[in-house]
């Protein structure tokens, strides 16, 4: 189903604001009807932004140029242009289109010259779809013709189904391409793009999701918005389909053309206005934490997990927020809500327990059923979330889980030169499905591809794979591994085989492996071996099936997110190899960059695009420090230093305050956008401000320089009056108010050898500690009376044994070299101030 937030405020606002215009007006009866249907709750991290660049200017010669596709008169300049980008394309390109003229397609538009995975896809539709930019504006203008924009990105369920119903349709595609110039986005290439209109989706609609529909002016003015529609009336229950919506929208567009530009124009005024920078208001008090906490705290389900209906996300930025108001405020009761959730995610079905990681959510309120799509930003968060619970609880299924994790991303989702690539997709081909020669299915293509069939199983499968694998196991492994019956009784007991799922199994694991265990009279770690010997059997068996699409594209930000869950993993579990693959990724974003040296957001067939965003900065940064604190090597802090001018330089609003306030999401000298939004609330990805948040205040703690937390305080203070009344809705920004008004903890652990080499009881104790408002360094050798970094001079290893150092702004404890001192020194905690109510 499509993707939603629930937040209906900005819609209010306008109508607060005064008259609502009859833009909105008529878009809130029949039309916002039809834009309703079938949309469904869930987390949407974008807000309203600004509205597009500005096209190019208007008396611009144009010269009309068109593919041969239906409705439109071809070129045969372009279709040349464009037959090379496909021939270019290789011989192991497959065409995603069920319209193909023996192994070529019929249809090739401008999209086949993108590197995105997702606008790949739609390159051989019989839409007429331009990539984003002026050329596209520029033939509106000319041609006289409102911009359909349509924004998804490539895992996404319900963009397929759109695509198969409508974009793959010749009739519906005749009819965009006589009276629309069709553009075509990629929403995790272009955030800012997407929150710009899903600003309008959320003031039009109240509700926002992908795929997106946006019809604008030239200009960029929206005067429609949605998210997915069927083809035609009837379709799903559709009163009006979306050929009939675009009827409506082209006639009246052609008939009242003012009309429609003065209320287009209202909406976008209203909307610059909603994105203004608000005054700074000072720094909230930390006694806002525990308000907010509890608030969230309010809707947990004391029988599932979780803090929210179903759909249920993860929210691993809730789950964070929630430990540490737990911490400070030395509530059980609290932390034990997030255990519970933890347990109960990791045994549902939105966790794969063949493989490892977790799906992007799930549409009940059990955890069970998901919407079957990876994402790299989940797993990174989550692993983070796994490892937090294991500090502050000591349950090792909690490392368990994290360890899993990890090493899916490691096994699938890592290029050759050590990037991760960004999702996969919920769908794939069911076995059987004949295929012609292109690799497509049958004549339809999209109605082969199955949501969830490469996870499900039916119990016939599960069991006759597990003996099969156990078979050959026992044939060449240890003669006192248990047999295949005991095997087959721990699949069944550990996995409950009724169909649950469309008639097939999705596993799940109800109880605990501990409970499963005692229940089976058997040692816990033989179960949990055993456990771990049939999901590695079930990934090998279900690998011969087809694969769901990998979208293969590398973003900075993603990828900053699994530098800092390998980086923070490795220093919790003494884990070299995963200091490795964090190193190993830093090193290649920090390559990512244009001929000028600048940051860029994506890299695919070798191809860097577009130039990075906050996310990006912030992420990376955070990545960064967190390399630097597992490895103890400066040169990270260094490339983190240097992210931060570069960002200081570029995003920072030093008109509202010269210590630079918050950050846009875009640099200043970007293509010109009507307003540049500074981003506050947090979704299924934090905010660039809340991550920079944290980013300032650690800087301030490694460096000892107090302008960086002046800068923190101005970010906070940007955001003071929206931090007292709407909290609840930036978690990971009031993790960063945590930190700043937390004891400020620095420690280093110094040795002779190298530490993952023979990891020291000091560093298994940090590891193990949930401390989660420090910055800590490994250091090797002697003193560091050189380093670069203030608190690490004259710290090293005393007569050569392992030594703890525990410091608060430059005052130390006494050198601690035995576990039991170094965990009192980390043991007291600083509790919340009272004195201020959101």
């Amino acid at each position: 189903m499509p993707e939603h937030g629930s937040t209906t405020a900005l819609y209010r606002r306008l109508e607060k604001g005064g008259q609502t215009s009859s833009a909105l007006a008529w878009y809130g009866t029949p039309m916002k009807r039809c834009a309703l249907l079938a949309l469904w709750f869930a987390s949407c991290t974008c807000g309203p932004s600004a509205p597009t660049q500005t096209p190019e200017s208007e008396g611009e010669a144009v010269t009309i140029q068109n593919p041969s596709l239906p409705g439109v008169e071809g070129d045969a300049a372009l279709d040349e242009r464009l037959a090379e980008a496909l021939a270019a394309k290789g011989p192991d390109y497959v065409p995603r289109t069920r319209h193909m003229n023996g192994d070529a397609p019929m249809y090739t538009n401008r999209l086949i010259e993108e590197t995105s995975p997702y606008l790949l896809q739609h390159a051989h539709n019989p839409v007429n779809w331009s990539p984003w930019g002026d050329e596209a504006f520029a033939r509106a203008r000319a041609e006289g013709k409102a911009v359909l924009l349509s924004v998804g990105y490539s895992t996404c369920h319900w963009c397929h189904v759109m695509e198969h119903e409508s974009f793959e349709d010749e009739a519906i595609a005749e009819y965009i391409n006589a009276h629309f110039v069709p553009i075509k986005v990629d929403r995790e290439e272009r955030p800012d793009i997407d929150a710009i209109y899903m600003g309008a989706v959320h003031a039009m609609t109240g509700r926002g999701g992908w795929p997106m529909t946006v019809v604008m002016t030239p200009d960029g003015d929206p005067f429609f918005a949605g998210t997915y529609f069927p083809p035609r009336s009837g379709v799903r229950g559709a009163r009006r389909g979306f050929d009939g919506i675009l009827r409506e929208l082209a006639e009246r567009y052609a008939s009242a053309p003012s009309e429609v530009l003065a209320e287009a124009q209202n909406l976008s005024q209203r909307l610059m206005a909603q994105a203004a920078p608000q005054p700074p208001s000072g720094v909230p008090s930390a006694s806002i934490i525990p308000q907010f906490a509890g608030r969230i705290a309010d809707g947990f389900d004391p029988v599932r997990g979780g803090f929210s209906r179903p759909p249920k996300f993860p929210q691993p930025a809730r789950l964070g927020l929630l430990l540490r108001a737990a911490r400070r405020q030395g509530d059980d009761a609290l932390a034990e809500k997030v255990f519970f959730t933890l347990r109960k995610m990791a045994g549902g079905g939105m966790y794969d327990h063949a493989a490892g990681g977790f799906h992007r959510y799930s549409t009940d309120s059990e955890w069970l059923v998901p919407h079957f799509e990876k994402m790299l930003y989940d797993n990174a968060q989550l692993a983070v979330a796994y490892l937090e619970g294991y500090q502050a609880s000591g349950d090792t299924d909690f490392v368990r889980v994290t360890r899993e994790i990890l090493d899916y991303v490691d096994r699938e989702m890592r290029s050759p030169d050590g990037l991760f690539y960004s999702a996969t997709d919920a769908d794939s081909l069911a076995p059987g499905t004949d295929l012609n020669a292109n690799g497509n299915a049958n004549a339809d293509g999209a109605t082969h591809m199955e949501e969830g069939y490469h996870f499900t199983w039916t119990a016939a499968e599960l069991e006759e794979a597990v003996r099969t694998g156990w078979s050959s196991e026992r044939s060449t492994g240890p003669s006192e591994r248990p047999g295949v019956d005991f095997a087959l009784q721990a699949l069944r007991s550990y996995h409950p085989m009724q169909p649950n799922f469309e008639g097939r199994i999705i596993l799940h694991a109800p109880r605990t492996i501990g409970e499963v265990a005692a229940s089976l009279s058997v040692e816990r770690n033989v179960l949990q071996d055993t456990l771990r010997r049939i999901h590695a059997i079930l990934r090998e068996a279900r690998e011969v099936r087809p694969a769901p699409l990998r979208d293969d594209k590398v973003l900075t930000a993603w990828n900053g997110l699994m530098v800092s869950a390998y980086a923070k993993a490795a220093l919790a579990f003494a884990d070299e190899r995963y200091l490795e693959i964090a190193t190993r990724a830093a090193e290649q974003l920090l390559r990512l960059v244009d001929d000028e040296g600048r940051l860029m957001r994506s890299r695919r067939e070798g191809r860097v695009r577009h130039r990075a965003y906050l996310e990006d900065y912030a992420f990376l940064i955070a990545g960064l420090l967190d390399v630097h604190e597992a490895s103890g090597d400066a040169r990270w802090v260094d490339a983190a230093l240097t992210l931060q001018r570069e960002l200081d330089a570029h995003f920072a609003d030093r008109v509202s305050d010269p210590e630079g306030g918050a950050y846009f999401v875009t640099a200043d000298d970007a293509p010109a956008l009507l307003t540049r939004e500074k981003p506050f609330q947090d979704g299924a990805i934090p905010s660039g401000n809340s991550v920079q948040l944290d980013n300032l205040l650690r800087l301030e703690q490694l460096t000892g320089e107090e302008r960086y937390r002046s800068q923190a305080e101005s970010l906070l203070s940007a955001f003071g009056s929206a931090l007292r009344r709407y909290g609840h809705a930036a978690p990971r920004m009031l993790m960063g108010l945590d930190r700043y008004t937390d004891t400020a903890r620095e420690v280093v652990i110094a040795s002779e050898s190298a530490p993952y080499a023979e990891p020291s009881a000091l560093m298994r104790s940090l590891g193990a500690t949930f401390l989660p408002n420090r910055v800590a360094t490994l250091v090797q050798g002697s003193t560091q009376s050189e380093s670069a970094l203030p608190f690490l001079r004259g710290k090293g290893p005393i007569d050569g044994e392992p030594t703890a150092y525990v410091c608060e702004r430059g005052r130390c404890e006494r050198p601690a070299q035995d576990a039991s001192t170094f965990e009192r020194q980390l043991a007291p905690v600083l509790p919340y101030a009272t004195e201020e109510t959101p």
